[in-house]
């Protein structure tokens, strides 16, 4: 079954290269494609295009669908195209010529682009989550080591002291930026398309905003035309968004195995949380890390595809836009299945103690000595030359604490602050608000 499918069969050949891997990418948007119909279907009642008897029934039957989706027994058939079809299809076969109905006023145009609006609202909330949980097991682990020094690196040389409180809470802080960008994207794809049709809207008097109201959108796409251009740089943004959250994470991969090299040696994993190699048996690898670094290299590029696909398109609808499902559908799993992961490894990171009682580590306090004598009156410059003086006769003497105390150092690490900025950017979703729509939508 395909709804735009007349009296002329299509070639075999044409079908399977252009339906591609939609039947397979189509199975995670079945839930949404489910509760656009129930929507739609309640505005169709308001207009009078659908009598309540018909209302009822289709609703029932959807809803029977959307359950059957949850409990994993849904499926599309071979012979139907995509969700869509096979949505409209088990309706008709089950309530009759009702089923028939329910795609007055859209197109499957406006259909998908509201499926996807749908889908990806659920899996940015899903992502935040993960995100969170991330975000607070390095909270924790910043509380927990704030006082064991770390060298820090300029250039990949030694350079200053750092602290594994610092470093933990310094990925904790870029997250909350990250989750920025994605309530930025959120917010571009909380906007309700359905009711623009082909992209051109319909000669039927809809109600688009009882649609926006019952599916919990912000807002409309008003314009037509644009709600159609919206597809493909919807995905855009969203994957920019997608790509900084990974480019926090796969930098913190990078880290952490430099800094289980044995040249490092400044954490560690428990043995079963390693690989080992074919003909080295001292080998403990982190290919987690380095799995978890490639998969987020990967999500980085996405943004790139997509623009790839979508520069050159004018307005209105393209089958091209198709293939960007392939590779944005996806990365959602992709980037929480990296957070989950580097969540479950740094539950058992090791932290090494006294790490800069290391000789080599001496010049690590050279800025502080500069430091301690322009609190003493010594001008900073002739400071300067003095300690450097100091290290090229090697007579060089390291301070014997750190004291550093302004905001964000290493003796005051603003973890509560960072803390409250990730709650009030999460509470910006404002998740609550879809979540009630849905489930009067759903009840």
């Amino acid at each position: 079954m395909k709804l735009w499918q007349k009296d002329i069969a299509v070639k075999q050949e044409v079908e399977q290269f252009t339906v591609g891997k939609d039947r397979e990418l189509d199975m995670l948007l079945a839930p949404f494609d489910v509760l656009g119909s129930l929507a739609h279907t309640r505005m169709l009642e308001s207009i009078n295009l659908l009598s309540a008897e018909d209302l009822e029934a289709i609703q029932q039957e959807l809803k029977n669908i959307y359950r059957e989706i949850e409990k994993g027994e849904f499926s599309i058939q071979p012979e139907v195209e995509d969700v869509h079809s096979q949505v409209e299809l088990l309706l008709t076969q089950r309530i009759g010529e009702a089923g028939k109905k329910i795609h007055s006023g859209r197109s499957r145009n406006d259909q998908v682009l509201l499926d996807l609006k749908l889908f990806i609202r659920s899996e940015i909330k899903n992502t935040v989550v993960s995100v969170n949980l991330l975000f607070e097991q390095l909270i924790a682990l910043s509380e927990a080591h704030k006082d064991k020094l770390l060298p820090g690196y300029t250039h990949l040389q030694i350079a200053m002291p750092s602290s594994f409180g610092l470093w933990f809470g310094a990925y904790a802080e870029s997250l909350v930026d990250d989750l920025l960008m994605l309530q930025a994207a959120y917010k571009i794809a909380n906007k309700n398309p359905l009711g623009s049709a082909a992209g051109y809207g319909s000669s039927f008097p809809l109600n688009r905003q009882m649609t926006t109201d019952l599916l919990g959108f912000e807002a409309l796409n008003y314009n037509v035309v644009y709600a159609q251009m919206g597809r493909g740089k919807t995905e855009r943004n969203v994957s920019s968004a997608l790509a900084s959250v990974a480019t926090t994470v796969g930098k913190l991969a990078m880290d952490a195995t430099l800094y289980m090299n044995q040249n490092f040696g400044f954490i560690s994993l428990p043995d079963e949380l390693t690989t080992g190699s074919s003909i080295m048996p001292h080998k403990k690898n982190p290919d987690v890390f380095e799995i978890i670094r490639a998969k987020c290299n990967k999500l980085q590029a996405l943004p790139t595809e997509i623009a790839f696909i979508i520069g050159n398109l004018p307005s209105g609808y393209h089958r091209d836009l198709q293939l960007v499902k392939e590779s944005f559908l996806p990365a959602f799993a992709e980037l929480q299945s990296c957070l989950n992961m580097m969540t479950y490894m740094l539950q058992n990171v090791q932290v090494k103690d006294n790490i800069l009682q290391d000789e080599k580590y001496l010049y690590l306090f050279s800025v502080d000595a500069v430091n301690n004598q322009v609190l003493a009156g010594v001008p900073f410059r002739e400071a300067y030359k003095n300690v450097g003086s100091a290290i090229a006769e090697g007579t060089f003497t390291a301070p014997e604490k750190v004291t550093h105390t302004h905001e964000g150092s290493i003796g005051n690490l603003g973890n509560d602050q960072i803390q409250s900025m990730m709650e009030q950017v999460i509470s910006g979703f404002q998740f609550e608000a879809v979540d009630l729509a849905l489930s009067k939508l759903l009840a």
